[in-house]
């Protein structure tokens, strides 16, 4: 480093010291003289401005200075020396040098004046302010991240002083309470709670700063906010604890509870009205059974009795009680149905194919949904809104049981539903129906959880995904609209959940059709049928009609008892067997080990599924007879025959 002449001259020793100083200091140090000509660049100037001090000594200090500076300094100079005003002189402010490169950085500069023979000459003390301007730019970004997070927050965020005094009141409590930040701001907190609140809330403040007992501070709890106008609702509130400058302040997380509570009341008025319909629902249950086969059999009884007229109506006026009785159950089961339906007539085949857009977007793309409907479709009485609410929660439902993705299939049709499926289902109404299946391919569903599914707030999903009031709102629109719905569910097949709702006719709207006159007798025969069917009342019911049809009938309850059956010598031209049983055996495999004895069985299978179920999951076979569930004496009549036919048999 190369320096200048001082007077007066220093001793040696001195001499230096000084050069020690100035050479090991960690700010810079310039010398210049009056015509502001550099005569000292201490080692950290060097560093800063990236000149050796030989290239800076003898040189115009305006080369570290930027170009907008330059005129500057030489106005402040030339003033000094015409007036002797000491503008920068013995005080220090931000400028900004400018490195050899060109780049620039901030600095603090301190100029001070000393005295000499030839004139007076400054020293300059440089400190780099680069590092605090990248800190202070830091914090400035931080505090706007902070500010937008606290601007844009849906809770209210609201900070407050050791004396409850409000520093900070975001937007979202604004909206909260009606206040704007600035009428809030520097009052006490106490303006936003009930007076109720307002001395328990002194009370704990004043307790925490005495003792620290932190009653309400880390915690959140429920509680009531008191806005402008003078209204409350309830909000939970979680406070927290910071250190400013040693005082504690406090921050409050206040988030609105006013849609929730009224979720809860609803929810609580839905239970408990859930809570009626069920134990109505039970009761009426247990007593359709009862009266099922009061019903059934004082019908077959009558039919048997024909010879003894006063007998026979003994048996009628058992039925017709039995049907009264089974009216008041009906009335049960409707309890607690007390949505507000406006019915009109519905052509599903529109409806559903309106819907069809809708379903593709809601669906998620690895879910392919098909559609078949029936061209001559009647037209429903129901609630259109309703009815697409209900397509919507099945379409849905279908959906999270394909996780891996699967075909969902939505079909219409006429169906008749006559006396015989009125006796297996007693709420349902004989007559025409519209009929509306929606089938998925999924995981489907073990008959635990099958017999569970209508009822409300059951639900096999996660905690939060789902609240079990779906298929129980679907059921109980069907239920009021005078319709009815039938799910059936194998684990692996999938699920196909049919709705049944009233055809439109110029009879009164809200019944169903009465159904259509058979012309065609039933076909009978004498042969001997294995009926396999686990529900009693079906299989009570396929033991009637075919009885009634001439035929020799032997039952077994799962495929497991008629296996046994077959092991015997009981003559047996016709097996007969739904498709699911419980009791590891199904009515395939039942088909085929009956076969591996009995060659020349025949065989009638009968399912509650779509048939396209059964297609997609390649369980329907090649020359396979199905007859589909709910069928009529009629159906199964032609069914046997056929089965009988194709196979040479028929008598």
């Amino acid at each position: 480093m190369q320096t200048g002449d001082l007077d007066p001259k220093p001793s040696s020793t001195e001499a230096a010291w000084l050069r020690a100083v100035v050479e090991t200091a960690v700010d810079g140090v310039i010398l210049i003289d009056t015509r502001g000509i550099v005569l000292m660049f201490n080692p950290a100037c060097e560093r800063l401005f990236k000149y050796q001090a030989r290239e800076v000594i003898g040189q115009n200090v305006k080369m570290l200075m930027p170009r907008r500076y330059r005129d500057e300094h030489d106005s402040y100079i030339g003033n000094f020396h015409r007036t002797g005003e000491r503008k920068i002189i013995g005080i220090g402010r931000e400028v900004v040098g400018q490195r050899k490169d060109g780049s620039t950085f901030p600095m603090d500069l301190s100029v001070g004046e000393a005295k000499q023979d030839e004139g007076s000459i400054f020293v300059g003390i440089i400190h780099d302010l680069t590092e605090r301007e990248r800190v202070e730019r830091v914090l400035r970004e931080s505090a706007a991240r902070l500010r937008a997070v606290v601007d844009t927050a849906v809770d209210g965020v609201i900070l407050i002083d050791a004396r409850g005094n409000v520093m900070m009141f975001n937007p979202a409590c604004e909206r909260l309470f009606k206040y704007k930040a600035e009428e809030i701001i520097g009052e006490n907190v106490k303006v936003l709670m009930p007076g109720s609140y307002r001395a328990e809330h002194d009370r704990y403040i004043r307790n925490f700063l005495d003792t620290g007992e932190r009653k309400i501070i880390g915690i959140g709890r429920e509680v009531v906010g008191q806005r402008k106008d003078g209204s409350t609702f309830p909000m939970d509130l979680s406070v927290g604890e910071a250190k400013q400058d040693g005082a504690s302040i406090f921050v409050g997380i206040i988030h609105d509870l006013t849609d929730r509570k009224r979720t809860e009341e609803q929810l609580v008025q839905a239970q408990k009205m859930e809570i009626v319909g069920q134990l109505s629902g039970g009761i009426a249950h247990d007593f359709n059974n009862l009266l099922t086969v009061i019903v059934g059999n004082a019908e077959f009884l009558g039919e048997q009795l024909k010879p003894r007229e006063d007998l026979k109506r003994l048996a009628d006026d058992i039925g017709l009680a039995g049907e009264r009785g089974a009216e008041l159950t009906q009335r049960l089961l409707a309890f607690s149905r007390r949505q507000t339906l406006r019915p009109v007539a519905v052509d599903c085949n529109t409806l559903l194919d309106s819907m069809h857009k809708l379903l593709r977007r809601t669906m998620r793309e690895d879910i392919e949904v098909r559609t078949d409907f029936d061209l001559d479709l009647r037209s429903a009485y129901a609630d259109p809104a309703q009815l697409e609410s209900a397509i919507l929660n099945l379409s849905l439902n279908a959906q999270d049981a394909m996780a891996a993705g699967g075909r969902l299939s939505i079909t219409t049709g006429n169906v008749s539903l006559d006396d015989h499926y009125h006796t297996v289902h007693p709420e349902v109404r004989p007559g025409e129906y519209v009929l509306i299946a929606i089938t998925d391919n999924g995981e489907g569903m073990e008959k635990t959880v099958l017999d569970r599914v209508f009822e409300p707030f059951f639900t096999t999903k996660e905690v939060g995904k789902g609240s079990g009031l779906g298929l129980s709102m679907v059921y109980g629109f069907v239920k009021q609209s005078n319709g009815h719905v039938s799910i059936y569910s194998e684990p692996g097949l999938g699920t196909t959940v049919r709705i049944y709702l009233p055809a439109l006719s110029t009879h009164t709207p809200g019944q169903p059709v009465p159904p259509r006159a058979k012309q065609d007798v039933a076909p009978g025969g004498k042969e001997a049928v294995l009926v396999v069917e686990d529900d009693p009342f079906v299989r009570s019911y396929a033991i009637m009609s075919l009885e009634s049809l001439g035929y020799r009938v032997t039952a077994a309850v799962d495929g497991n008892d008629a296996l046994q059956k077959l092991g015997t010598d009981i003559q047996i031209d016709v097996l007969f067997t739904d498709i699911v049983m419980p009791g590891g055996v199904n009515g395939w495999e039942l088909a085929d080990r009956a076969r591996q004895t009995r060659p020349d069985l025949r065989v009638l299978l009968t399912s509650g599924y779509a048939l396209e179920t059964l297609t997609m999951h390649g369980r329907l076979r090649d020359g396979s007879v199905i007859l589909a569930k709910p069928y009529r004496k009629a159906e199964l009549a032609g069914r046997l025959r056929e089965v009988l036919k194709v196979t040479g048999c028929d008598r």
